[in-house]
């Protein structure tokens, strides 16, 4: 039976972020709002915290950003890292960069981007250990 759980929430949790990478690359401002949380919690280049979705949208055509994912690396059930090949409008040789997702639900609820995959996993196991000493 556990499993047969642990598919389904790994379905559900990368469901959700698929979602997110197919909104935010389609540049389809209405599909990436609706595939995050209010608020989602958001970590760039360019600061941190929590944003609405309309914000998110606003950085989706702002930011012109294509993320390809290369590999993923499950944290817990509501924790996922995408390590991704990032390309921007001025700039078409790829990036490597990786994202902590948070997933609640059927919803993105952050997305934390840094630089590579070694932070990205530090960061995710630090969330995960704050999250369970609630």
């Amino acid at each position: 039976m556990r499993i047969a759980y642990t598919v389904v929430v790994e379905s559900t949790l990368e469901e959700a972020i698929n979602e997110w990478h197919a909104g935010v690359n389609a540049g389809d401002l209405s599909r990436s709002a609706t595939a995050v949380g209010d608020p989602v919690v958001v970590l760039g280049p360019k600061g941190a915290g929590p944003i609405s979705p309309n914000q998110f949208a606003d950085w989706v055509e702002r930011s012109g950003i294509h993320l390809v994912p290369r590999s993923w690396h499950p944290i817990s059930e509501r924790l996922m890292v995408v390590e991704e090949d990032a390309t921007w409008p001025d700039d078409q040789k790829p990036t490597r960069v990786a994202t902590v997702f948070r997933v609640t639900g059927t919803k993105v609820t952050a997305a934390l981007r840094v630089p590579d995959l070694k932070s990205a996993l530090e960061l995710a196991y630090i969330c995960r250990e704050m999250a369970a000493t609630e």
